[in-house]
């Protein structure tokens, strides 16, 4: 794998080529690897893994086997191994940073992992159509994080070829959005302590292509939880009842949690997302894991949630006489776009897209840690949507989405760009099918 530098292909062709590579948390190493090979070859200076992420503050870290597999499987794909040595133990954050004079420092931040869904093998996805399906069985990009790296990386060489603005730019390419995970280790190891403006954005999230919501709204707060029940295996016909039955137990947690009494006060959700259990059909069940995350519009609703989420849990390892561990595997917290970060965002979109005020984010993003680290110090942030027409909901197995969009995402954060640290020429900005595949 080479970094693309100067020589970048367009948007929409670089959406393809990371679609068809994806990586799950903590473990993008070719996709790490690709940005900052590329954001080097444009002169950027990069920083990242351990320069980047604090390992004390990483949760739900995957295993040293899985952080080996990926680090291969990216070798494999040819990435350089010196970009490999410099992520170790599952951080493959990144942050480029180039500086033109005096001026505000502006972030934005940009996500690139995937998640553990099988994508589609059926003949009309767009995807398998044109050949950028999944070549990764069970990991697909089904939220569309790999637009976003895509319009990070096509942003990152314009403004580098754009002499007329001044301060200092700092593009952040962030791991394991999902799950709550990957931004607060960046924002602790004190990334954005300097910076003055930061924005991030999402495809999608329902709003239609053609406009941008200036402003997300509704982030929730969540728990992400690992459940593990451990019981005693027994023969199920010669001695059931020397027994303590895990699978039996985790089964009444999952119905339990479903039945928790949603708050009258707020939105509250619960899901169980995983639930592997046992080893044989004549076994009494030894060992449960199961994979749940709660959620509240509020920290009060947020603890609400957790605390009926144990009640249930405990109660249930009770009746079947085994005992349970939990593990806190990410969270994400609320955040506030700041108005002055939303008035640029909506000057910004004036006559590319239609703008709304706000639209419902549909769940949340760790971002929000990266947003209140910047505003506790007296900077701004801003959350905002970038419309684009879906083929399915977020994290559906047939999920891809409108690729015009991609073209209209870089444009927008040029625009951001140039309203912060001044304008660039006219020809930053060229005809988006310029930039098509």
């Amino acid at each position: 794998m080479d970094g693309h530098g100067a020589n970048l292909p367009g948007v929409i062709a670089l959406r393809r080529d990371l679609h068809a590579f994806p990586e799950t948390g903590f473990l993008e190493y070719r996709t790490a690897a690709l940005a900052a090979e590329t954001l080097s070859g444009l002169g950027y200076a990069v920083r990242v893994g351990p320069e980047v992420m604090r390992a004390d503050a990483m949760a739900g870290r995957p295993s040293e086997a899985a952080i080996l597999a990926a680090q291969q499987a990216a070798r494999a794909a040819g990435t350089p191994e010196h970009w490999i040595a410099r992520m170790p133990g599952g951080q493959p954050g990144v942050v480029a940073e180039l500086t033109r004079g005096e001026g505000p420092v502006l972030a934005f931040r940009f996500d690139m992992d995937a998640l553990p869904v099988l994508e589609t093998v059926a003949a009309a996805h767009r995807p398998v159509a044109e050949g950028f399906a999944s070549g990764r069985p069970g990991t697909m990009h089904a939220c569309g994080h790999d637009g976003h790296t895509a319009i990070g990386l096509t942003l990152a060489a314009r403004l580098a070829a754009d002499t007329g603005w001044r301060g200092r730019l700092r593009l952040i390419f962030q791991p394991t959005e999902e799950g709550g995970r990957g931004a607060k280790p960046m924002a602790e190891a004190g990334i954005l302590d300097d910076v003055d403006w930061f924005f991030c954005g999402h495809l999608g999230c329902l709003l239609p292509s053609g406009k941008v919501a200036a402003r997300a709204t509704g982030f929730l707060f969540s728990r992400k939880l690992d459940v593990v029940f451990t019981g005693r295996a027994a023969h199920a016909a010669m001695g059931p009842q020397e027994g303590r039955n895990a699978l039996l137990a985790a089964a009444a947690a999952a119905l339990g949690l479903h039945a928790i009494a949603r708050h009258a006060t707020e939105a509250t959700h619960v899901n169980v997302g995983r639930l592997v259990a046992g080893t044989g059909r004549n076994i009494i069940a030894d060992r449960a894991e199961m994979q749940i995350e709660v959620r509240g519009e509020t920290e009060a609703g947020l603890a609400y949630m957790a605390g009926r989420a144990e009640a249930v849990i405990a109660g249930a390892a009770a009746m079947q006489g085994v005992t349970f561990t939990t593990q806190v595997m990410g969270e994400t917290i609320s955040a506030d776009t700041s108005p002055e970060a939303a008035a640029i965002v909506a000057r910004a979109g004036a006559g590319l897209a239609e703008m709304v005020p706000d639209w419902p984010i549909g769940g949340g993003d760790d971002a929000t840690f990266m947003m209140r680290a910047v505003q506790r110090r007296g900077g701004k942030a801003a959350y905002f949507i970038l419309g684009a027409d879906l083929a399915a909901v977020h994290h559906a197995v047939d999920f891809d989405i409108d690729e015009a969009a991609l073209e209209t995402g870089v444009r927008l954060f040029t625009r951001i760009a140039h309203s912060i640290l001044g304008p660039g020429p006219a020809a930053q900005e060229p005809a988006a099918q310029e930039h098509a595949a």
